[in-house]
């Protein structure tokens, strides 16, 4: 007789589900909503404690179960343009995960007389083995799979602060994989000069202030008020370079809605023609 602890159980399942959904959008270049995420792995998890249930077998049925990773992701990601790509993404990393917890389960304990492995790992175990595989495949890999999606687009770019609001034609850029050290979401890039109506603090930000941004933060520092920040960023004969960056209260752009957006103003200009004067991600 097997015994089954619900509570942990769904912690279990719902810790699980959690990471895969997050490691799998952020392999994708994905913004990762923690609410969101959450409520996908809660339906993961509430899925899982229902197939236990006498009279709902049939939940492990492969269609079921296909049919309930369709509805996770659909609460982690919405109606993404990329939910195919994310789902892909996450259908690998579930059975990359479940090969290698077997793996340790038999490096570990070794197999059972009836052929089964033996596990041993129990909830702690399995959660450290899911939130390492978490930590180390975002760092190495985040959005490297986020090149293949959609570039090229021009869209409209609405950036807002302090009451004010810009509009700027925007680029979807493969090449653009900045992202904010705090929240992991897409750096929004401007011409610092196209946004001076959101700055009436400072009348004379031009490109050849933005071009020092080390010694223009130190000034603006000292006058205080604003609060600017140094964002890294590598390009095309760059190594290693530095933009002046903020905090725009809300930037709208397709289907788009991200507030607290962080905004890295750019020197120069962004396009040779002018057609457009922000870049945007092309996962975003």
């Amino acid at each position: 007789m097997t015994v089954v602890y619900v509570d942990s159980f769904v912690l279990l399942n719902l810790g699980v589900n959690y990471l895969l959904l997050a490691c799998a959008g952020k392999l994708d270049g994905q913004p990762v909503h923690l609410g969101r995420c959450l409520l996908g792995a809660g339906v993961g998890a509430a899925y899982a404690l229902l197939s236990l249930l006498p009279g709902w077998a049939f939940l492990g049925h492969p269609a079921c179960k296909a049919s309930g990773a369709v509805v996770m992701l659909l609460a982690a990601y919405g109606r993404s343009d990329r939910l195919l790509r994310v789902g892909g993404l996450f259908l690998v990393l579930s059975c990359a995960f479940g090969g290698g917890l077997l793996l340790i389960s038999m490096v570990r304990d070794g197999m059972t007389d009836i052929g089964m492995l033996n596990p041993s790992l129990g909830m702690r175990g399995i959660l450290i083995a899911a939130a390492l595989s978490y930590g180390g495949l975002s760092l190495l890999l985040r959005g490297e799979f986020s090149h293949g999606g959609k570039g090229g687009e021009l869209i409209p770019l609405t950036l807002s602060r302090g009451g004010r609001s810009v509009t700027l034609v925007a680029l979807r850029d493969t090449g653009n994989t900045l992202r904010d050290p705090i929240t992991g979401r897409p750096v929004v890039v401007v011409e610092g000069e196209k946004i001076r109506a959101l700055l009436p603090e400072l009348p004379h930000l031009d490109g050849e202030s933005l071009s020092d941004p080390v010694a223009l933060l130190g000034d603006l520092e000292e006058r205080g008020g604003l609060r600017f920040q140094l964002l890294p960023y590598r390009a095309v004969g760059v190594d290693c370079g530095l933009l002046l960056a903020l905090r725009m209260d809300r930037a709208e752009y397709g289907r788009v809605v991200c507030r607290n957006c962080l905004t890295a103003l750019s020197p120069t200009a962004v396009s040779d023609g002018g057609n457009y004067s922000a870049l945007i991600g092309a996962e975003s």
